[in-house]
């Protein structure tokens, strides 16, 4: 994937994941680059972007269970 695709899924995860959990964009992308999810999701956006919304959910919160 290249640089701006991974930018503009990036984004996409983080805007999905705030309005989910019912917070501000921003406030999820601090969170996820302090927790290191960014960089999960990176390091696996060649798979994980080929999936469902709520499998990628599942993958973070299951991330920040066994990292957190």
């Amino acid at each position: 994937m290249n640089t701006e695709d991974l930018a503009f899924w990036l984004s996409w995860c983080i805007e999905e994941y705030a309005s989910k959990k019912g917070k501000q964009a921003s406030d999820i992308a601090q969170f996820f680059e302090k927790t290191g999810t960014l960089q999960y999701l990176s390091e696996n956006a060649e798979i994980l972007h080929t999936q469902g919304k709520s499998f990628i959910f599942d993958c973070i919160e299951k991330f920040l269970q066994n990292n957190h």
